[in-house]
């Protein structure tokens, strides 16, 4: 696909404390490769990639494919950045909320990122993924998944 050869431009802007995996995640997903390395973003970030979906039609039939440019906006956790990511928020389609699965405190820091969601976005209900991120240590893992889907449950 070349520069403007897609049907749909869907922006994301991914939100969460320092160190949850944020930028791994999105590079992961984006160039699939993983960099063990911590290395904090300062201020904000962004990645992009082209993917097809493929919808269906009647009786499971395959339906009619678009492509779409995915922009993926990658935040600072930190505090001290909190006023430049929260001007990013109004131009967000939608938001990727991470938490650490090993650390309870990133978990009970999502109501804080919930709050700055609806002060800030653009919409009063915008669509958002809770993602609980490092599932592979889970030898270190504070968060349950009960846990998780309740809050997931309680903001829809």
């Amino acid at each position: 696909m070349t520069d403007g050869d897609y049907d749909y431009l869907i922006k994301l802007l991914a939100l969460g404390d320092s160190g949850v995996g944020k930028t791994t995640f999105l590079y992961r997903y984006t160039d699939n490769k993983f960099n063990p390395k911590f290395i904090t973003t300062v201020g904000i970030d962004f990645r992009e990639k082209r993917v097809v979906y493929s919808s269906k039609g009647p009786n499971g039939a395959p339906g009619k494919a678009f492509k779409v440019h995915l922009q993926l906006w990658d935040t600072a956790g930190q505090e001290r950045f909190r006023s430049l990511t929260t001007a990013f928020f109004r131009d967000a389609m939608g938001f990727l909320l991470m938490f650490d699965l090993t650390s309870q405190q990133s978990f009970l820091n999502v109501r804080n990122w919930m709050s700055q969601l609806q002060a800030n976005a653009y919409c009063e209900n915008p669509d958002i993924v809770l993602i609980g991120n490092k599932a592979d240590l889970s030898d270190q893992r504070e968060v349950n998944e009960r846990q998780a889907k309740d809050l997931a449950d309680k903001y829809g």
